[in-house]
């Protein structure tokens, strides 16, 4: 399987303002999310790792051994008429992490929440790396690729994180699964991307991800 290790030269300073949720907090100090981003880079462990898995649209079954089985509406509807499919990992490690701990355990309050923000920030940068690395092996074989969808989008339950993340080969990378179901480390991104033949003519689409069909409507990072 193939291991994506690419370093991440800059992070958003944007991205990092709105996760921190300070998008609308237009006078707040741009030098301490800046210095932020740069302590996040020096301490990021970006790795990432994907499967490519024919995909039954009509059964909703993903071919793997054994069969995976999509359960929701909303990722049924947005696999809709993909053959393949490619399930993901990336990681920025735990050292970054411990780094927010640490802030936060010594009251360096602010320092740990944009620490934070900017970790969450890169996780989705790397993210989008490797989508574009996909994107261009699957290409080879005419096929397109849908937005990446993770397990907890929609209505795709969280408790099907467990089987989803065999297939991804997370464990690859160094990622566990907690029993509560959350990701560890915890800055890290499993998802699954639709792949749909390209017809005659047509070029590459990969459609942007959208918060529209997350049910989560009170969520700081929200954008619509």
């Amino acid at each position: 399987m193939p291991i994506f290790n690419a370093p991440i030269l800059e992070i958003s300073a944007a991205e990092t303002r709105r996760y921190a949720g300070l998008k609308k907090s237009a006078s707040f100090d741009e030098k301490q999310i800046a210095d932020a981003c740069e302590t996040a880079l020096l301490l990021l462990e970006v790795r990432g790792v994907w499967k490519i898995y024919d995909y039954d649209c009509a059964n909703h079954r993903v071919k793997s051994t054994p069969d995976f089985f999509i359960e929701g509406a909303s990722i049924v509807q947005h696999l809709a008429g993909c053959e393949k499919v490619a399930c993901l990992a990336v990681t920025v490690g735990e050292n970054i992490e411990r780094e927010v701990t640490r802030n936060f355990s010594a009251g360096n309050y602010v320092a740990s929440v944009l620490l934070d923000a900017a970790a969450t920030a890169a996780v989705e940068q790397a993210a989008d790396a490797l989508e574009k690395v996909i994107a261009r092996e699957v290409a080879k074989e005419s096929f397109k690729m849908r937005w990446r969808f993770s397990p907890g989008y929609g209505d795709w339950k969280l408790e099907n994180q467990r089987e989803f993340f065999k297939l991804t080969g997370a464990e690859e990378i160094g990622m566990r699964l907690s029993s509560a179901l959350m990701l560890i480390p915890r800055k890290s991104v499993t998802a699954i991307i639709g792949l749909e033949k390209i017809t005659s003519n047509e070029k590459t689409y990969h459609a942007k991800k959208s918060c529209a069909t997350c049910s989560k409507l009170d969520c700081p990072a929200r954008i619509v």
